[in-house]
């Protein structure tokens, strides 16, 4: 296990805080630069939102547009294609302040899939339907797609969201299936995990805003080669993200997006089970423990010899005395992340900062992904400051 804390002292008027991941999977050295560039986009769209007064809600969705529009991802365009050769999305939202959720599963023909979870966000908090209909917070295949068009979504063909990249391995993978088939299990078998290894990066995005408001996306793709109308935890209450304000001094802020293999994730509901654990005192711990027990222990996951998944968190509290006032009051903000697959592109970035900080975390050599895990971060403690 590689325990590293990097700590970076920062002093501005205020802080606002992005992070960003394209997802835990396998990054390869010839593609570190395009990774690390799309993060960078993605933590300057959602610092420029939060700059121009945006909250939390707004950035993150800004931010995971942004990554979702990168053909490198896996989510949006670009997407990996189902058995079928067709593109279906899963993404959720979560804001902090008022607890409430919006998501899609197994999305066709809609380029940015977090805004239609946006707008079901947005539109559960407009009340009740007519006839006293509850109005909807998670929808799936076609009726989504419905859904957002009536909504003033534009639709976009699937055609147009494949990427070269996409189509190549789709007919890569359909080729090693076929010769699968014709194999022992055991190659096939293999097969599946050679595949599974190098396309899981699904995105994520968690942010605080000047308010102190915290708010989480995320978004995917899928498994490549995945059965038409499979959801992954992107889409998961509780296991692609979370958000949640504290209700308390004595509590912190806590943010949360996962990635990774979505069975694992929905299984564990990883998200929210580190959300729970960034209560301890010392979150660097909390989060080793929760991914060790909660996660490639865990006894949901039993019988399970590979257990592949990743974690940004971030969480927030007030430092010394609570002000009242309208100054912009103290905050120690800790973000971390954390993955069991061979390699995690993380980025982030705070209101001050003139542009982005981006990293390829990787497992230590020697390591076995689905086995162990790494885990860095880094925590900034800002002082009070009053107009």
């Amino acid at each position: 296990t590689k325990n590293l804390i990097v700590r970076n002292k920062l002093n501005a008027f205020y802080f606002l805080m992005i992070f960003t991941s394209s997802g835990a999977g396998y990054h390869s050295e010839s593609k570190a630069k395009e990774y690390k560039h799309v993060c960078k986009r993605a933590c300057q769209r959602a610092v420029d939102r939060l700059r121009a007064g945006g909250l939390a809600l707004e950035a993150v969705t800004a931010a995971l547009m942004e990554l979702e529009d990168s053909p490198f991802t896996n989510a949006g365009t670009g997407s990996n294609l189902n058995l079928s050769g067709e593109i279906e999305c899963d993404a959720s939202i979560m804001d902090g302040k008022s607890l409430n959720y919006g998501a899609v599963g197994a999305l066709s023909g809609i380029k940015n899939p977090v805004l239609v979870a946006r707008r079901l966000l947005s539109e559960t908090q407009k009340g009740k339907l007519s006839a006293g209909r509850i109005p909807p917070c998670f929808l799936v295949g076609k009726g989504a797609e419905q859904w957002a068009i009536s909504h003033g979504i534009p639709a976009c063909p699937t055609e147009k969201m494949t990427t070269k990249f996409s189509l190549s391995g789709y007919k890569r993978n359909k080729r090693k299936m076929e010769l699968a088939e014709q194999v022992e299990t055991k190659r096939k078998r293999q097969s599946c995990e050679e595949n599974n290894s190098a396309c899981l990066d699904t995105v994520g995005v968690v942010v605080v805003d000047r308010e102190g408001n915290v708010a989480a996306a995320v978004s995917s793709g899928g498994l490549a080669m995945k059965h038409p109308g499979r959801v992954g935890q992107a889409a998961h209450y509780g296991c692609g993200c979370w958000a949640e304000n504290a209700r308390d001094v004595s509590l912190y802020s806590t943010a949360v997006s996962t990635s990774g293999s979505g069975e694992h994730l929905i299984r564990t509901m990883l998200a929210r089970e580190c959300s729970t654990a960034m209560q301890a005192e010392n979150a660097h711990q909390a989060l080793l423990e929760a991914m060790q027990n909660k996660f490639i222990s865990s006894p949901f996951l039993a019988g399970e010899d590979c257990v592949l998944g990743g974690v940004i968190v971030l969480r927030c509290c007030t430092c010394g005395e609570a002000q009242r006032s309208e100054d912009i009051q103290a905050l120690l903000v800790e973000f971390l992340w954390s993955h069991t697959t061979e390699s995690m592109c993380v980025g982030y970035m705070s209101a001050q900062d003139s542009k982005a900080r981006t990293h390829i975390s990787r497992l230590p050599p020697g390591a076995v992904a689905g086995q162990s895990l790494a885990i860095e971060g880094g925590v900034c403690r800002l002082g009070t400051v009053s107009d």
